[in-house]
Formats: C-alpha cells, sequence, structure tokens
C-alpha cells in the first residue's frame, strides 16, 4: 500500500518551492536564487491532494510532510535551476534539478528535468 501512495505522490512531485515578483512579472520562470528565496521566505509550498506541505530555507534545506511522513532534503540554485535531493520517510528521492514558475499570485510550478519532466504546482501559504 505504501508503494502504491509513494508512486501517485513521487508522479506528481518532481520536486519541491511571490509578491513581488508576481506584481513585476505575473508569470513566467524564476531563473534568480535571489527571485526564488524572495518568493519563499517563511511561505509553505503545498499541494492539497497529497497533505504536502514543504518549506524551503535560505540555508538549503527542506523540510516537511506528505501523507503523514516527513520529507528533508537539501537544495542549491544552479545556472537558473532548483536542484534539490529529498528524503520522504526513509525512501531517497533521487537528484534532479528543476525550472521553477511563477504561475499566479499563490502559485509556483517545478518541473523536473530543468524543465523537460513532469511538472507540479504548489500554493503558496
Amino acid at each position: 500500500m505504501r508503494r502504491v501512495i509513494l508512486a501517485l505522490f513521487l508522479s506528481a512531485l518532481p520536486v519541491f518551492v511571490l509578491p513581488a515578483l508576481a506584481m513585476a512579472n505575473p508569470a513566467g520562470p524564476v531563473r534568480d536564487k535571489a527571485a526564488f528565496l524572495s518568493l519563499v521566505k517563511d511561505r509553505e509550498l503545498r499541494i492539497g491532494l497529497y497533505n504536502l506541505t514543504l518549506r524551503v530555507t535560505p540555508d538549503g534545506k527542506i523540510t516537511g510532510s506528505a501523507l503523514g511522513w516527513g520529507i528533508t532534503g537539501n537544495w542549491t540554485w544552479q545556472d537558473g535551476y532548483f536542484c534539490r535531493d529529498i528524503d520522504w520517510s526513509g525512501y531517497a528521492v533521487p537528484y534532479n534539478c528543476q525550472l521553477v514558475e511563477v504561475v499566479d499570485a499563490s502559485r509556483l510550478r517545478f518541473t523536473s528535468d530543468k524543465g523537460a519532466g513532469q511538472s507540479a504546482s504548489f500554493r503558496l501559504r
């Protein structure tokens, strides 16, 4: 059962992460680390379907939970992409660099494989 839940979760989660940028650029890619940090500072990234909540901190840490199990990880910003590795309750999610885009004033989209893979939209709270 846990493997089925994990497969569903991972298929919608190529990762994991608006005010000033949303006003200046209502939609589009985030290519700068400082701009990304301004979007996620003191906010949670959420996907309600999976009861997924993440925090991405300036010191390169990722914390949160999904479906009741803890998530930890690390991230860096490389060549305009959010690159992360995470562990979901003992399951290592492979390292991946993702394109981050502003969808609207309350959502960010992360697309795996530098924008060529699957994507997931997160609400900012």
